[in-house]
């Protein structure tokens, strides 16, 4: 995990490196001081003749000591800062990145809630760790280290106190740290219930109001919400433990100290052969520090547990195979629209027990036009899916242009594959930005040419802006069979050699859908047309329709052919013409 994490470190090296250095400069100037002063108190040099030098040449070398001190602290915090700023903005560089290679699949095994839980919070815990390692996680152990050394070089058997205390200490730490654990992993996932809520309220927030369900909505975020708080309630109330245990140590450290060196004092008069009273003070000085070390220690390491359980779920993304790639030397061409399906079985995961395609065989001539019809379930846009590679087949073989599918470059094959998804996606900007997501470069006449083509252009027009009309966020100020042109326009752009309509005219009038069908026919008569419907009208003129049932092909032909030969298909076509005649004839009744 953390060889993962520190790979998007990269130009961030050099302020990582430098960052310890100066601690360590800091640190070993904080060490030395109290020895120093020590030194300068020291009875011997003060009863002689040269006092005041000496008192003068070791302030100097004290207030050296603490201006470099401060320099290298303040260094330190400037790079570290650089460092961990820098390290996140690349780590969530890389996992969106990622993310943007994730195929369907993919994306299936994360929820959205849990992948912006992870490019957000989790991203900042691992920052705020990663400063903390780079300044006091680096500084405790050298100023750890040098207090200690410096501490049995003044005494060596009060000097042992501190090695008792610490593994003790440390114990209490880790036994603290095992039990918060499972609390934090719990919290991330539930992070992630908290943010899922969030979303759903937003994004649906006209179907909440128009329900008046805004009351259920708040008890349902109240409820992720108190889940969040109760967990962190009780790792907080673990950790809480740590300070008064750390305190408590060096308090008793400081008193043992005291009362070993007094007693020393009372007993010899001396510790080492110096004057007892400056080493005294220096020692418990060390020994303060090496417990404060310690507490410091204790703080970051509460901070890194949290941050293992958000470094582990962000190692996850990033290591996340991606099992829809392009191949090595894919091809580049697409020579047709011509689609085949040869034995092909699908299901959405290795562990699934039932495939949700099964027996597909299909041959679909360039230019054609196919309708398809099934049930809720039947596994329509599954089907259609496997042609741009959004899924890959579990078994058999896809062939576009007489070519498998797996075999072209993957951007080559997008590109003459253009699918307008069952949902109509429009992003904030304006009508001529969206457009151009079909083609960057496209001139104003080719957005008119398509919009024309997909019934687009009168509405368009009628907007005071036009082309240049603002599309809020989701497209929230057009109407559903606005999108849903719009979202075809930019399709056409693209001049595919194949264009897929995931039941993408449902939200427009039987009138605009024959203008649009009609339009496909007479301008891109060579496009092959995949039309995904619910309506019989929208595809009675297909050159073949596909009927699919429980995930198979139970009829293939023309209309004429399948009202003969299947039952579903008559079924359909009969209660939706018996529909369309009572709709007629009611409006005939009120016209009178």
């Amino acid at each position: 995990m953390v060889k993962t994490l520190l790979k998007s470190v990269r130009q961030y090296k050099k302020p990582s490196i430098i960052t310890p250095i100066f601690m360590l400069i800091e640190a070993f100037c904080e060490c030395l001081m109290p020895f120093l002063m020590s030194q300068m108190i020291n009875e011997d040099a003060l009863a002689s003749s040269g006092a005041m030098s000496h008192i003068l040449k070791y302030g100097l070398i004290l207030v050296l000591l603490a201006g470099i001190s401060l320099t290298s602290g303040a260094l330190a915090g400037k790079f570290a800062a650089q460092a961990s700023c820098g390290f996140a903005t690349n780590l969530r560089h890389d996992l969106f990145y990622k993310v943007q290679k994730f195929s369907f699949a993919n994306v299936d095994k994360f929820s959205t809630s849990s992948l912006v839980t992870r490019l957000t919070t989790d991203v900042t815990n691992v920052q705020m760790a990663y400063q903390m390692s780079l300044r006091i996680a680096i500084r405790v152990p050298l100023q750890f280290l040098f207090a200690i050394i410096m501490s049995f070089s003044i005494n060596a058997s009060l000097a042992w106190i501190f090695v008792v205390i610490v593994p003790i200490l440390f114990g209490f730490l880790f036994s603290i740290v095992r039990v918060v654990m499972p609390f934090f992993r719990r919290i991330f996932k539930k992070y992630d219930a908290l943010n899922n809520s969030v979303q759903e309220n937003v994004g649906g927030i006209r179907v909440v109001k128009s329900f008046v369900r805004e009351d259920y909505e708040k008890e349902k975020f109240n409820k992720a919400a108190e889940e969040v708080r109760n967990d962190f309630t009780r790792a907080e109330k673990i950790i809480a433990l740590n300070s008064p245990i750390m305190t408590l140590f060096v308090n008793m450290a400081a008193t043992v100290i005291a009362y070993l060196g007094s007693k020393a004092i009372i007993d010899s008069g001396t510790l080492s052969g110096a004057f007892v009273p400056t080493e005294l003070s220096a020692l418990i000085t060390y020994g303060i520090q090496v417990l404060s070390a310690c507490m410091m220690f204790s703080m970051v390491f509460v901070m890194m547990t949290m941050s293992v359980e958000a470094g582990r779920r962000i190692s996850e993304v990033l290591k996340e195979e991606v099992d829809i790639v392009s191949p090595e030397n894919g091809i580049k061409v697409v020579k047709d629209g011509s689609i085949r399906f040869e034995n092909v079985n699908f299901k959405y995961s290795k562990e699934a027990n039932k495939y949700a395609l099964s027996d597909i065989d299909l041959e679909i001539e360039a230019g054609q036009t196919i309708g398809v019809l099934g049930g809720t379930g039947s596994s329509k846009t599954t089907l259609i899916q496997l042609i741009p590679r959004l899924y890959d087949a579990t078994e058999g073989r896809v062939l576009v242009g007489g070519v498998d599918v797996k075999d072209y470059d993957l951007d080559v094959l997008r590109r003459e594959v253009s699918v307008v998804l069952q949902k109509n996606v429009l992003f904030s900007g304006t009508i001529k930005e969206n457009l151009r997501w079909g083609d960057e470069n496209a001139k104003d006449e080719d957005l008119v040419r398509v919009c024309k083509l997909a019934q687009a252009d009168e509405f368009i027009r009628s907007f005071p802006d036009g082309y240049d009309t603002y599309i809020e966020q989701g497209g929230t100020n057009v109407s559903g069979g606005q999108k849903q042109r719009l979202c075809i326009a930019r399709a056409l752009l693209r001049k595919p050699k194949i264009l897929i309509l995931d039941d993408s005219t449902s939200a427009v009038d039987m009138k605009t859908d024959a203008l649009i069908r009609r339009a496909f026919e007479e301008e891109i008569p060579d496009t092959t047309k995949i039309i995904i419907a619910q309506r019989v009208a929208s595809v009675e003129h297909a050159d073949k329709i596909i009927i699919l049932d429980g995930g198979k092909i139970v009829a293939f032909g023309n209309h004429a052919e399948l009202l003969e030969t299947s039952e579903i298909y008559r079924e359909i076509y009969d209660a939706q013409t018996k529909s369309r005649s009572v709709e007629e004839k009611k409006g005939e009744k009120d016209h009178e």
